[in-house]
Formats: structure tokens, C-alpha cells, sequence
């Protein structure tokens, strides 16, 4: 016996509590994200830090989440929220909190509303509103019940992840954007049809990934909305690219996201994986409209959707 075989058994072990580690690390990240604190002034506005996630502005996940999670702290616990519809209206700075200002526009016997005012101070210390949002919230309660079927897909056990699909293309990407392309997500994803980052073709604008927060463990109604909310932003704006033929490595595009609403269905459970299935239906004036749907288990649980800005600067 070789003493490469000899030891991979022992290998094996120890990546395993390396990797058991690091996700335990990354999903103390994903709450720490949503740990707000409020002002002394108590005043209803929260104070969330900023994490680097996807570069030096903020992503607009974690603005979503804790908006979403502002927002819950002044609603009853049995309501969890049912819709949101939000505008990013600044780029965030990922060196400053962000302070998101709770309004209460009405508590009903089983209706609540929120509208949430972001804002971060800049280099000057003058306050910037970068999003806003209102919010909806209303116990579960039984009543008529209807969905269409879940869509058929490989199960995920028969994908790739994103870093090994990232491993498989990381001889293409230039050196300046290695050290990030290699990053690992906070979310595991498992992409249904990888495409090839650097030299896209053309296809129907249509994908699906599934997702899960390992070792996420027992949270709350309210945290595994604001973390859906947040594992939401990724890929949806990307559906609108792919009829056209580019990507984020696309030079000379640019691209953001403009607003994001989600209605929340049924409880779900992110420990778990969650099929994301996602569609543009346009792109036009450098806008593209995307849509996407939440699974598990056969129910959907969330619904999304998402105007992107894409535009294609051919000069540069």
C-alpha cells in the first residue's frame, strides 16, 4: 500500500472538520450580518455592519436581509413578513454601517406594515440614502391553498458546486481577478447548467441552482426569511445576461440591481436545499426584468423578482 492511500482516509477526516469549520465560520458571518443594534437614541433605526461579500460596494443580499430584519424587530414574532419591495438607490460602501430608520405605517389585527429608510454616512459624514423599502407582515393562518408543480431538475446530489465548477475555470481567469473569483460563498450553490464565465454563448435566459446554508442549525422565522432574502440577490440579475452572450467577466459591462420584492409563501427550512429556478422575460433600455421561484420538498415557498441594470459599454 502506498503511503498516499495510507493516508488518505486521514486526509479525508481532516478536510472534513476543515470544511465543517469553515462553513460553522461562514454561517457565524451570515449572523453576525444580521445582528443589528440599535441608536441610543432608540428611535426605531437599527445599525447593521457592512461585510464584504462581493467587493468593495455592498451587496445588495446583506442590504436586503437587514432591512428585512429591521423591520421584524418592530412587528409582533408571530407575524413573519409575507412581501417586500425594496430600491437600491445608492451603491453602498462596504467600510461604513449601514442605519436603517423603521417607520410603522400600521398595525392591524392581522396586517402590519414597515417602510425602512437605509442610509450610510460618507466620506464627508453626510448621510446618504442608499435604499428603501416597505415591508409586509401577517400570521400564518389556514385558508385556500393552491400552487402549480415544482419543476423537474437533477437533484443536487448529481452536481458540482461552485468551487469545483470554479476549479474547473480558473486557467481562464486573468490573474487580476483570481484571488476573488476563487473567494467561497457564505451559501452553497449548485448550479443545474454551468456556464462558462469567460466566454458565454447565447442561450434562452433561463437557469436554476439550488442552495442551502450548512450548519445554519435552528433559527427563527425571521432570520431564515432575512438569509433567504440575502441568498435571493445572487445569480437573479445574471438571467437577464444570458440571452445576450455576456457575463459579470463581460468587459465593458455594467450592471446592478435596481429593486427586488419577494413574497414569502410557506415556512422553509435553509439547512436544507431549496431549488432556485430563474427567467428574464426582457431586457430593454438597459434594464433587464427577472423573475425567480423558492422550492422545497415540492412546495413553493418564496417568489422574486428583479430589475437589473445592464449596460454594455462596446468602447471600453
Amino acid at each position: 500500500m502506498s503511503d498516499n492511500l495510507a493516508n488518505k482516509p486521514q486526509n479525508q477526516s481532516q478536510n472534513h472538520a476543515k470544511n465543517q469549520q469553515q462553513a460553522l465560520t461562514f454561517v457565524e458571518q451570515l449572523l453576525a450580518t444580521l445582528t443589528l443594534t440599535l441608536t441610543q437614541t432608540n428611535d426605531d433605526t437599527f445599525i447593521g455592519q457592512s461585510h464584504d461579500y462581493v467587493g468593495a460596494r455592498i451587496f445588495g443580499g446583506q442590504v436586503l436581509g437587514q432591512a428585512l430584519m429591521s423591520a421584524s424587530h418592530t412587528v409582533d414574532v408571530d407575524k413573519p413578513c409575507h412581501s417586500l419591495h425594496g430600491y437600491f438607490l445608492r451603491g453602498g460602501d462596504v467600510r461604513y454601517p449601514v442605519f436603517y430608520q423603521v417607520e410603522n405605517m400600521r398595525d392591524g389585527r392581522s396586517l402590519s406594515a414597515r417602510r425602512v429608510t437605509a442610509r450610510q454616512f460618507d466620506d464627508a459624514n453626510q448621510p446618504q440614502i442608499i435604499f428603501t423599502m416597505i415591508a409586509s407582515f401577517a400570521p400564518y393562518e389556514d385558508g385556500l391553498d393552491y400552487q402549480k408543480t415544482m419543476p423537474i431538475y437533477p437533484n443536487p446530489e448529481h452536481l458540482l458546486n461552485e468551487q469545483q465548477l470554479k476549479e474547473q475555470f480558473v486557467g481562464k481567469i486573468p490573474l487580476a481577478l483570481k484571488e476573488r473569483y476563487l473567494r467561497k460563498r457564505h451559501v452553497e450553490i449548485k448550479p443545474v447548467a454551468p456556464r462558462d464565465p469567460i466566454h458565454p454563448k447565447p442561450m434562452p435566459p433561463k437557469q436554476a441552482n439550488w442552495l442551502r446554508i450548512r450548519e445554519l442549525g435552528k433559527q427563527s422565522v425571521q432570520v431564515q426569511q432575512a438569509l433567504l432574502a440575502f441568498a435571493s440577490d445572487f445569480y437573479l440579475v445574471g438571467t437577464g445576461f444570458m440571452s445576450h452572450g455576456v457575463s459579470y467577466m463581460t468587459k465593458g459591462l455594467q450592471a446592478a440591481s435596481i429593486d427586488h420584492s419577494m413574497h414569502f409563501h410557506r415556512p422553509f427550512d435553509l439547512n436544507d436545499w431549496l431549488l432556485y429556478d430563474m427567467w428574464s422575460d426582457t431586457t430593454s433600455h438597459a434594464k433587464g426584468l427577472n423573475h425567480g421561484q423558492f422550492w422545497q420538498d415540492g412546495r413553493l415557498i418564496a417568489t422574486t423578482q428583479q430589475e437589473g441594470l445592464m449596460r454594455l459599454h462596446l468602447d471600453k
